[in-house]
């Protein structure tokens, strides 16, 4: 992967150079992102070459407000004339844009002043002989777990690294820089039962601390080969466990609830919940941005302001949202430093999968979801699933073309049960999620 275009002092100064040009220009406030990416992917099918992919893209986004009117440009072109145009263009949507009393730029009392090495820069100088070599021995180790595994949907190994400056004319000015590589196969068994597809990936900050590659392979091999034979099962009403891979999304559901954005649009089944309890006792849920080689941590986020570990759930009860400056003013709250998203997120476990499998006994095992029926402002939730039958802690026989269903306020106080068997793969870190009780829908 070859190296940047441009220096963090390069780009540092094309930001001051177009702070001073609003400022010129008449803006009364401007912020800026300037950023460039370059990464490589590398994907084979059955021991061939199937795409060899480079990307470099570079970016400046200019957000500038004339009070509380606001106007926002992007450009590809980093020459002056290019950022000038690219101001006056912003500042052209903002004249014939109504004044917003919750718009303008953070709070200057809230900008970070800090700024710890958190060690997610670790550039991969992987030549592409050796990315399709990764790739085609991660794919090989996979189709060698079994006979009946006879096709595949390939294997990738991918590499990217980024760098950007945020700055604004209330005088904070930060540089951010990071990798991410993965490796990933995805194959497909076969039997007198029908066919069936799994896979499995492993992602990280530095290549070290990716895993195996033919461990990957042999991992998606074998979760495809047990998949083969799978059945639906009787309609009913039983305890759900989801898998880790899978839980996850229960916890994209929480983030996207207590969200700033669907706060203050009233769009939530989470609306005023703060000091509420709104998971089972068993949940506890830490956001940390300050975790080493996480991949979503950093010391300031899109707006500046410096970011902050805390317990967001304690006992069940929701103690934070994720804010960013313009949901908070809406909420008339502070901003939590979540613009841009939220950070590493760590969930306790309370025990190990075969301890949840037996707490589970008898019901359901979820390792894919399909579908997206999720309604944030009822709760409802109803997404086809696949896994395994559980009799008595012990996985009995796979199960597909089933429905699994309920509410989200159900599910999350439900909650009874997370493992400790997180994936590093992930900045949710949380385990297997034992319910209580969920509606399966099969025949």
């Amino acid at each position: 992967m070859s190296e940047f275009s441009f220096s963090p002092e390069q780009l540092g100064d094309l930001a001051a150079t177009v702070l001073d040009e609003a400022r010129r220009q008449g803006a009364t406030a401007c912020e800026v992102d300037a950023s460039e990416g370059l990464g490589q992917n590398v994907s084979v099918r059955l021991a061939e070459v199937e795409t060899i992919e480079y990307n470099r893209d570079k970016g400046v986004g200019v957000t500038v407000y004339l009070g509380q009117c606001k106007g926002h440009a992007s450009t590809s072109d980093f020459s002056p004339a290019a950022l000038a145009d690219t101001v006056k263009a912003a500042l052209a949507i903002a004249r014939y844009t109504a004044e917003d009393p919750c718009a303008g730029l953070a709070d200057p009392a809230r900008f970070a002043t800090v700024f710890p090495d958190l060690d997610v820069y670790h550039p991969w100088p992987l030549p592409v002989e050796q990315a399709i070599e990764l790739a085609q021995r991660c794919e090989a180790a996979g189709r060698a777990v079994d006979t009946r595994i006879g096709n595949s949907e390939g294997a990738s190994v991918s590499t990217s690294a980024s760098r950007w400056v945020y700055a604004n004319s209330a005088g904070f000015s930060g540089l951010g820089e990071s990798t991410r590589h993965g490796i990933s196969a995805a194959l497909i068994a076969e039997d007198g039962s029908g066919m069936q597809r799994d896979y499995w990936y492993t992602a990280a900050r530095a290549a070290g601390d990716l895993d195996d590659a033919e461990a990957v392979g042999r991992k998606a091999g074998e979760r495809a080969v047990r998949r083969l034979g799978g059945r639906r099962v009787k309609t009913g009403e039983y305890p759900v466990l989801f898998e880790a891979p899978v839980a996850s999304s229960l916890i994209s559901h929480w983030v996207s609830a207590v969200s700033g954005g669907s706060l203050y649009r009233k769009t939530s089944f989470l609306n005023d919940s703060l000091g509420a309890r709104v998971f089972s006792p068993v949940v506890e849920i830490v956001e940390d941005p300050f975790l080493i080689r996480g991949l979503a941590s950093g010391a300031f986020d899109a707006e500046g302001v410096a970011t902050t570990r805390r317990e967001l759930v304690t006992a069940g009860v929701q103690n934070g949202y994720f804010l960013g400056s313009y949901s908070a003013r809406k909420l008339g709250m502070e901003s939590t430093g979540n613009a841009g998203g939220a950070h590493n997120l760590l969930v306790s476990a309370t025990a190990n999968f075969d301890a949840l499998l037996a707490e589970l006994g008898t019901g359901l095992l979820v390792t894919e979801l399909l579908g997206h029926g999720i309604n944030l402002v009822t709760g409802d939730y109803s997404r086809g699933a696949a896994g395994f039958w559980v009799e008595n802690g012990k996985i009995s026989h796979p199960v597909e073309e089933i429905t699994v269903a309920g509410n989200l306020r159900d599910i999350f106080k439900g909650i009874v049960g997370i493992g400790d068997d997180w994936q590093a793969s992930s900045s949710r870190r949380v385990g297997s999620i034992l319910v209580g009780k969920m509606t399966v829908a099969g025949h």
